[in-house]
């Protein structure tokens, strides 16, 4: 992947952060345009069956999880999944199981803290998707 598209792929994921943490909810014009793009450029990079194979598998187990329990997880989680899983697969299963792995376990140590230190009962999941997102990248790149 090319230094800029990496740069904007981290813009893309910490806008998202920042508005899930601020708003608690994650947009259709930051999510859908973001995964549309992600996918574009996976497919002019020649990744584009890896990268759509990540966004259909991480959206499809997301969106179960939303039709299981809606107040468990947001429809904008779910929309956020095609993007991180197209990034996923770009990279390879390894990254993607990385990544679809570690973001339920950082949100739900994020959880514990918040609970311990503020009685917090909720915190948003999307931050925990794109900072697991990065990492796993970021050791395939490096």
């Amino acid at each position: 992947m090319r230094v800029g598209v990496c740069v904007a792929v981290l813009g893309w994921l910490a806008a998202l952060s920042i508005y899930d943490v601020r708003q608690r909810r994650l947009p259709n014009w930051l999510t859908l345009p973001g995964a549309a793009a992600v996918l574009t450029a996976a497919a002019l990079a020649g990744h584009g069956a890896p990268a759509l194979a990540g966004a259909t598998a991480l959206g499809l187990l997301y969106l179960f999880v939303h039709a299981a329990a809606p107040s468990a997880m947001g429809a904008g989680d779910v929309k956020l999944a095609l993007g991180v899983g197209a990034i996923g697969g770009y990279f390879g299963v390894d990254v993607w199981v990385l990544a679809a792995a570690a973001a339920p376990l950082l949100t739900a140590v994020w959880a514990l803290v918040a609970w311990a230190r503020r009685g917090a009962r909720t915190v948003p999941h999307g931050p925990a998707m794109c900072l697991a997102t990065a990492a796993a990248a970021a050791l395939a790149i490096l």
